[in-house]
């Protein structure tokens, strides 16, 4: 069988999702091809010879863009059995049925795609019998790389003016959590699922052989599994003491292994993401974060003091935003001076809530929900005030203009307040390193 792997974007990533699953199908004897939209073209005659073609859809955007191409994909080759693997592929089964796939895959979807390519190959029905939804501990194969576009062609890390190729790993997969507005949690319900330590070091060997000077693990959390990870970091320092790298990992997570920061840091972890989403203990309560604006402040220093960086993430506009909520989370960021840590994007993102979305049990969410938009793969809904609905809207229009951090963070205050920040364009700006594709969804 010939197989046409799809990614249409995974965060600026060299995608691990196509890379996986190739290794297993190819370890089947059928012919693999892997295709990323976000740095190459479709190639037509690539897809007229597929038997197989499957979209992977680790996210919101990917899955949107995936729609579309799939158009393309069917007129191109009407007889090949499309496929949709990764998290939002069951989160959108109805839509993406009626875009023309036949198999929908979620969760620990190698093994399905494997059972898949091997039943068509045998001439088995075209209607799917693999599991919508599987959470099965699987022994992983090295994901492989060589049929993916070059690391040159992906994200780098950048720290001032100097930037190195990266790669991307994971280490493990799901999430042990159950926080409200994840797309993780209606797939993987509280369950994670690692990756063998072996596997994830010869995927690293691989991407440094092939130029990567910093690895970004990006499993949803890296301290599910703490042992885990702390394994694989050092046994990488001691392979390649000068490769660095960075991980996301909660606000609780890290106050609670806080004894394991300095350890990260001996090991080359230069920052950590972490998704803070909001500093109103009321917000972070309906979302079922786990942590506070007291737990965030404390984190702040336990990280800065083990000589690491934190990128904190947030989801600044919900239905319970004010004009006042969103000037004190920039005063705050001012005070813990973090307005460099943190990406433009952050200070301007809407709440989205797709299908299956815990969100949906809150009264107050269902107060302002719209009809399902089901191009967009998202609920509509209105702030209760239409200021702050205009309020994201300018903060979004900033947040995509020029400018450095600092400049872009000034535009947005100066949008909620008419007092200037004191000597803010005169305080030190230390080199916060970071990756030049901005975190988003």
């Amino acid at each position: 069988m010939n197989v046409l792997l799809i990614s249409t974007y995974e965060l600026g990533h060299q995608p691990f999702g196509l890379a996986s699953p190739a290794a297993w199908i190819a370890e089947r004897g059928h012919a693999v091809a892997c295709t990323d939209l976000s740095v190459e073209r479709l190639d037509p005659e690539t897809v007229r010879e597929a038997d197989v073609v499957a979209f992977y859809l680790p996210m919101h955007t990917a899955t949107r863009l995936a729609a579309q191409v799939m158009e393309k994909v069917r007129a191109l080759n009407p007889a090949a059995h499309v496929c949709c693997y990764g998290l939002y592929a069951p989160l959108n089964e109805s839509y993406l049925r009626r875009m023309g796939a036949k198999t929908i895959l979620g969760g620990e979807f190698e093994a399905g795609l494997v059972s898949l390519v091997d039943r068509l190959a045998s001439g088995c029905s075209k209607i799917q019998n693999e599991q919508l939804i599987s959470l099965d501990r699987l022994q992983f194969r090295v994901p492989a790389r060589s049929e993916l576009p070059s690391l040159e062609k992906y994200a780098r890390l950048r720290i001032g003016a100097a930037s190195k190729p990266a790669g991307y790993t994971e280490t493990s997969r799901g999430c042990k959590h159950l926080c409200r507005h994840c797309p993780v949690v209606p797939v993987y319900n509280g369950t994670f699922r690692v990756v063998q330590a072996d596997v994830v070091l010869a995927d690293i060997r691989q991407q440094v052989q092939a130029g990567a000077e910093h690895i970004t693990f990006g499993d949803p959390d890296f301290f599910n599994g703490p042992a885990h990870g702390m394994r694989i970091v050092q046994t990488l320092h001691r392979e390649w003491p000068g490769l660095t790298y960075d991980a996301t990992i909660k606000i609780e997570h890290l106050l609670k292994n806080r004894d394991l920061l300095p350890r990260l840091r001996e090991t080359g972890c230069l920052f950590v993401t972490s998704a803070v989403e909001s500093i109103d203990d009321q917000v972070l309560a309906k979302l079922d974060k786990g942590h506070t604006r007291a737990d965030f402040v404390q984190v702040v220093d336990h990280v800065r003091a083990a000589g690491l960086t934190l990128a904190p993430t947030f989801i600044p506009f919900t239905p319970w935003t004010t004009r006042e909520s969103y000037r004190e989370l920039l005063e705050l960021l001012c005070q813990l001076d973090l307005v460099e840590h943190v990406a433009p994007i952050q200070l301007a993102l809407r709440l989205l809530i797709p299908r299956g979305s815990r969100l949906l049990e809150l009264r107050d969410i269902q107060a302002v929900l719209g009809e399902f938009d089901e191009p967009s793969l998202l609920y509509r809904w209105r702030h209760p005030d239409p200021e702050v609905d205009a309020l994201q809207s300018e903060a979004m229009r900033i947040a995509a203009s020029k400018g450095s951090r600092t400049e872009i963070f000034g535009r947005l205050w100066n949008l909620v307040s008419e007092r200037p920040l004191e000597n803010f364009d005169l305080r030190p700006r230390a080199t916060i390193p970071y990756m030049d594709e901005p975190w988003f969804c």
